[in-house]
C-alpha cells in the first residue's frame, strides 16, 4: 500500500468505517462501521450483516464509502482470530478479478473456502512426566515412565503407542500422579519436510539443470523458468532441489498438480527426498483435514503444498516458490464462476509476490514455448532419460491395411505385441480417452438414437453398471432390452468403444491376463490410487484406460503402449485440437519402458500422415512445434491474439439467441478485435439449457476486458432465465 493510500486508510478508521469484500458476486465493496475497541486492518477476515444473514468478509484496501453517514452504516459483527490475508494476496485477488472480469468478491471467496478454520484450533489435552512414581512398579509401567521420560508432554494414545501398553495403565499412573495434565498446540497436519534428508542422485543432465534452476531460485526476486524434459528424464527430481533450497531459505513452496487426487506416487516420491509428504488441498480432502491445512497455511507451520487448481487462493504465510507440474494440462483451466487458468494465475502471483516459478512439462504448451523462445521464460531442457533408460520405439498401425476383424477394434498387429509383452511377464497399456462401453446405442429396427433429454449429446453406455448416461449432466437410466421408439427387442446395438468394450475384447484374447480398467466414473478416488499402486507392483498385465492414466505415474514394468483411436482429438473444430492431441498421445506412449527395458508405442490410426502423428513416431517435437506456431501466428490466435468466449444460455431457444443477438450489437467498435456469432455452440443444449457462443478475437495488445465489459454494459439486461458467462482466453470450444 503507498504512503497516500495508508494515509487515506487511517483517515477511513479514524471515522470508523471500513469497506469489506463479502464472497458475493457484487462489484465492490461494502462500507462497514468499526465497533468501539474492536482493531481491524486491511486483510482482517471479519464477520458483517448482509440482509438478515450474518456472512464472513474480509476488510479491503480503498476508502470509497460512497459518501454515506457512517451513522446508517451497519457494524461489524466480529473479527476472526486469525492472520490477515497479506497486502500480496489482496493484490492478487484484484488482479485475477480485473482480468477475468469476475466479482471481486467471488475471487476472494476461493481464499477464504475453509470458514471452520478461522478460529484457532482447540488446544489438545496431553500428559507430563512428573517426579512423583507409583507405589507399586510394573514391566508396563516401568516401560511407560522411560517413554515419557524426556521432558516433552505426550498424548495418551501417543505415549501408550509409543511404551507398546494399554490406555489403562497410563490412566493409572496419572490417578496417582505420576503424570499432570497440560495442554499442547495441536499436532501439525503434516511432518516439516528436511532439505537435506537424502542426498539428491542426479546425472550429466539433470545436474546442469538443477544448477540452472538454483541459479535463478539464488538470484531472488521474479522469473519463470521452463523445465522442458522428455518423459523419465528426471524432471521432478530437478525441481526438487529448487524446493529445498527455498525451504532452507525458511520460505514456503506450492506445487500444482493436475490430477493431485490420483498422483500418490508424486507423494511417495517427495517423502523419500524430503523425509514427509507435503500438505495435500485438493476437492476429495475430508473437511477436518481442509480446515487444519489452511489454518497452518496461514500460520507458516505448513511448508509444502501439493495441490490441485484451487491451492493457489491458499493465503500463504511466506510463499516463495510454485512449481506448476504437467504446466500444459486442460485440467488448470476453471470453468465454473471465475474462469481462469491456473497455470497463467500462477505466474501472476509469483511476479506479485515476487519469487520464481518453475513451469514443468514435457510436451510444454504452445504459448510457454513462444514465450521460452522469446526470452521471457528461462528454459531449461533434458533432453535424455534418466539412467540412460531408451525411449519406447514408436509406430503407427494404419487401420486401412491392418483392420481388426469384424466386431472387433484392436488390430492384430496391436493384439500381436499385446501377447509379446504378456508373454515375457511385462505390462501392456491399451489408452482410449472415451468413457464407458459405447459412446451411442441405436435401433437397427426403426434407427433409434438414445440421446439425453436435457442435453444435445448421445448416452453412453457402460455395460458394467447396466446403465446408459449422459456425461455432461449426469442424467441416467437402466440400459432398456427393448427400443422406446418401435418396441422391438433384442436389436439394440452399441456402436462404437468405450474402454469396457476394449476391456472385453482383451479378456476374449488373452482370458488369463489380469487386466485392469482405470476409468474416474469407475471407482472413487480412494480404489484409483490403490489401483495405481497396483499395477505399479506389477499386480496386473494388461491395463486399458483413459486420459487419467496419462497423468504422470511411473510404471516400472510397462513396456507396450497401445493408442487405440489415435484419431479420436481430432475430430473437432478446436483450434488447440493437434496441440492436445500431440501432448496426451506423447504423454502415454512416454508411460513404456521408463526403467530402461526395452519398450513399443503404436497408434492406431486412419491419418498416419498427418503432422501430428509424423511427429510423435518421428520422435521430432521440435518440426512439431514449429509448425503449430507458424500456424498460430498467421491466424492471431493465441499467444499471438487474443480469444474471449461468451456463452449465453436460458431455458428457451428464443430467449438466450435474442440475447445473444443484443449483445453483439451493442459491441463496440473497435480497431483489431472483431465479434463472430452468435452461433449455436456445439453442444447446443446442456442440462436443458439452450446456449449460444459469441466469440471475441483481438490482436495480442487487444483490451479484451475493457471490449467485452463495455458490450455487457451496453447491452441486453439479464433477465428471466438467462445467465451469460465470460471466459476470457478459452481453453474449451464446446
Amino acid at each position: 500500500m503507498t504512503e497516500d493510500s495508508t494515509d487515506l486508510f487511517d483517515g477511513l478508521f479514524a471515522r470508523r468505517v471500513v469497506p469489506v469484500l463479502v464472497p458475493m458476486p457484487a462489484p465492490k465493496a461494502y462500507s462497514y462501521t468499526v465497533p468501539e475497541g474492536m482493531a481491524v486492518e486491511p486483510g482482517s477476515i471479519v464477520q458483517v450483516p448482509l440482509g438478515p444473514r450474518q456472512v464472513m468478509g474480509v476488510v479491503w484496501d480503498g476508502t470509497d464509502d460512497g459518501g454515506i453517514d457512517p451513522k446508517k452504516l451497519k457494524a461489524l459483527t466480529r473479527v476472526f482470530d486469525c492472520p490477515p490475508l497479506g497486502k500480496d494476496m489482496r493484490a492478487f485477488i484484484d488482479w485475477v478479478a480485473t482480468y477475468t472480469v469476475s466479482p471481486p468478491g467471488l475471487v476472494a471467496r476461493m481464499a477464504l473456502r475453509a470458514p471452520a478454520a478461522f478460529d484457532p484450533e482447540p488446544m489438545i489435552e496431553g500428559l507430563r512426566l512428573t517426579d512423583t512414581r507409583p507405589e507399586r512398579m510394573t514391566t508396563a509401567r516401568e516401560r511407560v515412565i522411560a517413554a515419557a521420560d524426556n521432558g516433552f508432554a505426550w498424548t495418551r494414545s501417543g505415549l501408550a503407542h509409543a511404551a507398546g501398553t494399554s490406555s489403562s495403565v497410563i490412566d493409572g499412573l496419572l490417578a496417582q500422579g505420576v503424570f499432570e495434565t497440560v495442554f499442547m498446540a495441536p499436532p501439525p497436519v503434516v511432518a516439516v519436510p528436511d532439505p537435506d534428508y537424502v542426498e539428491p542422485r542426479l546425472e550429466g543432465p539433470q545436474k546442469r539443470a538443477a544448477q540452472d534452476l538454483l541459479e535463478s531460485v539464488a538470484a531472488g526476486g521474479f522469473s519463470v523458468s521452463l523445465i522442458d524434459g522428455i518423459t523419465g528424464s528426471g524432471k521432478t527430481e530437478v525441481y526438487f532441489e529448487a524446493i529445498a533450497a527455498t525451504l532452507r531459505a525458511g520460505k514456503q513452496v506450492l506445487i500444482l498438480l493436475p490430477e493431485i487426487a490420483l498422483t500418490a506416487s508424486f507423494l511417495e516420491r517427495f517423502q523419500d527426498r524430503f523425509g514427509s509428504k507435503p500438505a495435500e488441498w485438493h476437492s476429495d480432502l475430508a473437511p477436518r483435514t481442509r480446515e487444519k491445512v489452511w489454518r497452518q497455511v496461514t500460520e507458516g507451520g505448513v511448508r509444502v503444498v501439493a495441490g490441485a487448481r484451487s491451492a493457489l487462493f491458499l493465503p500463504f504465510e511466506n510463499l516463495g516458490l510454485i512449481i506448476v507440474d504437467e504446466e500444459h494440462d486442460p485440467a488448470y483451466k476453471q470453468e465454473d464462476r471465475v474462469f481462469y487458468n491456473a497455470r497463467d494465475m500462477a505466474v501472476v502471483r509469483a511476479r506479485i509476490g515476487d519469487f520464481p516459478i518453475v513451469l514443468v512439462s514435457a510436451t510444454p504448451s504452445v504459448e510457454s514455448r513462444v514465450n521460452g523462445d522469446l526470452g521471457r521464460y528461462r528454459p531449461i531442457h533434458l533432453p535424455t532419460r534418466f539412467g540412460d533408460a531408451a525411449l519406447p520405439d514408436l509406430g503407427v498401425v494404419d487401420m486401412r491395411r491392418h483392420p481388426p476383424e469384424r466386431g472387433g477394434f484392436l488390430s492384430p498387429v496391436l493384439l500381436n505385441q499385446i501377447g509379446k509383452a504378456v508373454g515375457r511377464g511385462e505390462q501392456a497399456l491399451l489408452f482410449l480417452n472415451r468413457r464407458g462401453y459405447a459412446p451411442l446405442t441405436l435401433c437397427r429396427v426403426c434407427g433409434h438414437r438414445f440421446q439425453c433429454p436435457d442435453c444435445s449429446s448421445w448416452l453412453v453406455e457402460h455395460r458394467f453398471r447396466e446403465q446408459i448416461q449422459c456425461h455432461h449432466c449426469g442424467y441416467a437410466q437402466r440400459t432398456p432390452e427393448s427400443c422406446p421408439e418401435c418396441g422391438t427387442f433384442d436389436h439394440l446395438v452399441a456402436c462404437g468403444p468405450g474402454v469396457e468394450r476394449i476391456a472385453e475384447e482383451v479378456d476374449r484374447h488373452f482370458p488369463d491376463a489380469r487386466t485392469i480398467v482405470l476409468s474416474s466414473d469407475l471407482m472413487g478416488v480412494k480404489r484409483l490410487r490403490l489401483e495405481l499402486e497396483a499395477i505399479a507392483r506389477g499386480e496386473a498385465d494388461i491395463i486399458v484406460g483413459t486420459q487419467l492414466v496419462a497423468k504422470g505415474h511411473n510404471f516400472p514394468m510397462m513396456t507396450f503402449v497401445g493408442v487405440v483411436d489415435a484419431d479420436i482429438g481430432l475430430a473437432n473444430g478446436d483450434p488447440r485440437a493437434a496441440e492436445r492431441t500431440f501432448q496426451l498421445l506423447s504423454q502415454v506412449t512416454g508411460r513404456a519402458g521408463r526403467t530402461g527395458l526395452k519398450s513399443l508405442g503404436l497408434l492406431q490410426t486412419y491419418q498416419p500422415q498427418h503432422p501430428v502423428m509424423q511427429a510423435i513416431v518421428s520422435g521430432d517435437s521440435e518440426a512439431f512445434y514449429e509448425r503449430e506456431i507458424n500456424e498460430r501466428e498467421k491466424a492471431l490466435l493465441p499467444p499471438f491474439g487474443r480469444l474471449a468466449s461468451v456463452i449465453v444460455s436460458a431455458d428457451n431457444r428464443a430467449d438466450a439467441e435474442a440475447h445473444a443477438r443484443g449483445l453483439r450489437q451493442a459491441a463496440p467498435r473497435v480497431s483489431g478485435i472483431s465479434i463472430l456469432g452468435p452461433a449455436e455452440a456445439p453442444l447446443a443444449l446442456i442440462r436443458g439449457r439452450h446456449r449460444f457462443r459469441l466469440l471475441v478475437h483481438g490482436r495480442r495488445n487487444s483490451d479484451m476486458q475493457a471490449f467485452v465489459k463495455t458490450m455487457m454494459a451496453c447491452g441486453p439486461k439479464v433477465r428471466g432465465s438467462v445467465s451469460v458467462q465470460l471466459d476470457i482466453d478459452p481453453q474449451s470450444f464446446l
